[in-house]
């Protein structure tokens, strides 16, 4: 009795000296609520300062850069661009990112001071030219922007409409390796399987207002960056992450998902 219990005391040991060890140096598992430094301390996470101003936007459990691009009319290239990210893949939730274009810097020109005591003040002139008002009216681009033609990304049955809350586009029924087409001229701001429900998608950026996305393809036939013309052929219809063969088609205005029927020309 005394040997077996001799021989039961060493083993727990032996279990508790190797539990022991395997416990050094392993990572515990990270809270995205538990950011800080020392016990009572809270560490202040890049751009807080920026937290709620327009054109800025505060991470969230699970987002991506890819995410947030599309969500905000962006290219997430750009977003990298401008908050000067190291590692686009590490963001935290509660980070501030940058998601427009920064302001041009404006050259404050002075007047210039005259040499000699006496010179004479200027005299008021007439009124300015047309040609000088207009150099410093505000511009309008939002008409221009908006006056774009799409086209159908695809031919086929209309499959499933926009819905704001379930269905962010329009689902177009196809066969595999059907020609999924440009819907207007822009360039490609994302071409990959990164984006969680999506499959192989292209992201198509038109101008500030307009992006499109093309989703669950079987091929994809651009780059990023690249310079795309309307009804060029991008990709070719698949079912990559989607349960049957379709194009899934979205267009957003300024990052919010519009209904594309009531953009899209007539087939």
């Amino acid at each position: 009795m005394f040997r077996a219990g001799m021989w039961g005391l060493a083993a727990l040991v032996a279990a508790l000296a190797l539990s022991g060890c395997s416990n050094k140096g392993r990572l515990a598992p990270m809270d995205d609520h538990s950011i800080g430094g020392a016990r009572g301390t809270t560490r202040v996470l890049p751009g807080a300062e920026n937290a709620g101003k327009p054109g800025y936007y505060t991470v969230k459990p699970g987002d991506t850069l890819i995410r947030i691009g599309m969500d905000n009319g962006q290219s997430w290239r750009d977003i990298i661009r401008w908050n000067k990210l190291d590692n686009p893949n590490l963001i935290e939730t509660g980070q501030v990112l940058r998601v427009a274009p920064p302001a041009p810097e404006v050259a404050v020109v002075r007047p210039a001071t005259s040499s000699t005591a006496t010179a004479p003040m200027p005299v008021a002139s007439a009124p300015s030219s047309p040609a000088t008002t207009s150099a410093v009216a505000p511009a309008a681009p939002s008409a221009v922007e908006d006056a774009i033609s799409f086209q159908w990304p695809a031919r086929g049955n209309l499959i499933s409409g926009f819905d704001e809350s379930k269905n962010k586009g329009l689902d177009i029924g196809g066969k595999v390796g059907d020609p999924v087409l440009a819907a207007a001229d822009g360039r490609v701001v994302y071409a990959g399987a990164g984006l969680r429900g999506y499959g192989n998608l292209i992201i198509l950026k038109h101008n500030n207002t307009y992006l499109t996305a093309y989703a669950h393809n079987q091929t994809l036939l651009v780059k990023e960056d690249q310079a795309i013309k309307r009804g060029q052929k991008i990709a070719e219809m698949g079912n990559s992450d989607a349960d049957q063969v379709k194009l899934h088609f979205e267009i957003r205005r300024q990052g919010k998902p519009v209904d594309p029927a009531k953009y899209l020309s007539a087939n």
